[in-house]
């Protein structure tokens, strides 16, 4: 069978491959990678050709089943399954052609795997690596309550710039004729789970009311606005009201990340103080976010006169008691959570683990020594602080706006949007640019997003505020600073890994 090649290592298909290894004998897996969705390389750093004009990767699979039932049965019945082989091929597209010319299943080298709970994965792994990594302490057992960020099934209509724009579109909205609001506000075809007069329905039997408009984290540094009556199927499709209830009651930080991405680098982490879109990191298929909250507050109705209770931390008591025990005093949430957001940040974390991360939530190695974990939780902190643009870090901002003109961004690089490598200028249009901007800061990654491009790019054809202006020379700011405390933690972090919990 010639397939999409993606089945091989995508936690979503691990019931197929356990399914697979108990119908046939032997599986032999041929992997010919070319997935330009990964922006897969050789391993020598040279361009990896698909043997299709298509994007995504390409395996050849060969299943075999020797027919004997009496075997299969009892092989069946001793739990026995079948052995899986892989292979792999990069290159050029005419040196696979040529490579698969001159070999067949018996004359290809197969490298024999052993696939094993809960992934059941047919691509090479370094076992005693992920034996390690599998003691450290995932991210859901840390903290209980979480769930995929929101989603809206259309943006266009209910992600706003500011609350007033939230105002100016509920209302009118929610009394118009269906076909007429389907019509202008581009909202196409109803979904299952999302149609205009479910929307309609659900503003006009909680107001609106004003004291319904929310903030909404929507990407990397980029704050927006929304309605949220938290009722699934109404104005926006999926509220997950069970996790963003406890953002809106009361002060919070919640760690956002993936539970799987099919980007090849894992940066798939940021934190967030407010309801959170599932795409805050990254809007690739199968790379939805998930947001953990640090503190929950108990309450039966979020928009309820009586208020909400004091907030509890959202942490596995287990493991406030082992830190705890380890440390000699009792850790404060914010210093885990701190802690925790320090080492998903640490480059070496990221490389030694990358083939785990892209699977499964992140593990977090718990040191032992206190003054490390202090430490650590310090540098986090501060991560902390500049990712939600609080920190006094940020003033005085290390770029500027300048030049004349009506700060409107350019739509296109013909009319002036570009980056100047050399100058280390962002143009927003042909006389107007932020800088210095240089290089490794304007390539900077959070996710699927390259953030100084993105937050500019979502912004074509609108003219900057000076609150606008002032948000961006900050995020260039954050960035900065980041790649700075990256490097202090990678120096600590070698000695939390080798001594976990």
């Amino acid at each position: 069978m010639i397939t999409n090649h993606s089945y091989l290592d995508n936690p979503t298909f691990r019931g197929m491959r356990q399914s697979l290894m108990g119908t046939f004998d032997e599986i032999h897996i041929l992997d010919l990678h070319g997935n330009a969705l990964k922006r897969e390389t050789c391993p020598d750093g040279s361009p990896d050709k698909n043997v299709f004009d298509i994007r995504q990767g390409v395996a050849i699979a060969f299943l075999v089943k020797h027919g004997n039932s009496d075997t299969d049965e009892q092989d069946k019945q001793d739990g026995r399954t079948a052995t899986v082989h892989h292979a792999e091929r990069y290159g050029t597209r005419q040196s696979k052609y040529a490579w698969l010319d001159d070999h067949d299943r018996g004359s290809t080298h197969w490298r024999q795997l052993n696939p094993i709970s809960p992934f059941y994965l047919f691509v090479p792994r370094d076992e005693a690596l992920e034996a390690e990594y599998r003691k450290f302490t995932s991210i859901p057992d840390v903290f209980p309550v979480n769930s995929v960020g929101i989603v809206t099934a259309r943006d266009r209509l209910t992600i706003q710039w500011s609350e007033e724009d939230v105002w100016s579109t509920v209302v009118p909205f929610s009394g118009m004729d269906p076909e007429l609001a389907r019509d202008g506000w581009q909202l196409g075809k109803d979904a299952q789970d999302w149609k205009v007069t479910m929307a309609q329905k659900d503003l006009r039997e909680t107001g609106p009311t004003r004291d319904r408009i929310a903030p909404i984290l929507y990407r990397p540094f980029d704050l927006r606005h929304t309605y949220y009556t938290g009722r699934s199927q109404g104005f926006i499709c999926r509220p997950r009201p069970e996790v963003m209830r406890h953002m809106l009651a009361g002060e919070n930080l919640a760690l956002h990340v993936c539970r799987q991405i099919v980007s090849e680098e894992w940066q798939h982490c940021f934190v967030t103080n407010g309801i959170t879109d599932d795409c805050y990191v990254s809007n690739k298929t199968r790379e939805r976010g998930y947001t953990h909250p640090l503190y929950v507050y108990s309450t039966a109705d979020l928009f309820a006169d009586h208020g909400v209770s004091d907030p509890q931390p959202n942490l596995n008591p287990n493991l406030v008691a082992a830190l705890t025990g380890a440390h000699g005093k009792a850790p404060a949430p914010e210093a885990i959570f701190h802690y925790i957001y320090a080492v998903l940040y640490a480059p070496t974390y990221r490389r030694k683990y990358a083939e785990f991360l892209r699977t499964d939530f992140p593990r977090i190695p718990f040191t032992t020594n206190g003054e490390l974990f202090t430490e650590l939780a310090n540098l986090g902190g501060r991560l902390t602080e500049l990712h939600l643009l609080k920190s006094p870090e940020l003033d005085p901002p290390t770029c500027r706006f300048e030049g004349q003109g009506d700060a409107k961004v350019a739509k296109t690089k013909a009319q002036g949007f570009r980056y100047d490598a050399d100058q280390e200028r962002l143009y927003v249009n042909r006389t107007q640019y932020f800088g210095p901007v240089p290089r490794e800061i304007y390539q900077y990654r959070i996710g699927g997003y390259q953030v100084c491009q993105k937050w500019l790019k979502d912004r074509r054809q609108r003219r900057l505020k000076l609150d606008d202006i002032r948000t961006y020379c900050r995020t260039v700011t954050a960035v900065a600073h980041t790649l700075t405390i990256q490097q202090q933690v990678d120096a600590l972090y070698p000695e939390a890994d080798s001594t976990p919990l």
